[in-house]
């Protein structure tokens, strides 16, 4: 039976230099995902305070 190499051992290797080009579009994605999530908890983020605001029954009014 043949020994198999290890995948992982092969990624710790040394860091290689990446281009420009490659770098700006990963950095750019990442901007852009980041955005979106930052969004997403803007519009999602509040729903369970707004919620209990309108369920919420004001206890000085019904005296």
């Amino acid at each position: 039976m043949k020994e198999q190499d290890n995948p992982f051992i092969k990624i710790q290797g040394e860091l290689k230099e990446v281009p420009p080009e490659l770098r700006q579009k990963v950095m750019s994605d990442v901007a852009r995902a980041k955005l979106l999530m930052d969004l997403a908890t803007l519009f999602t983020g509040n729903y369970s305070s707004l919620l209990e605001g309108l369920l919420k029954t004001n206890s000085k009014n019904k005296n």
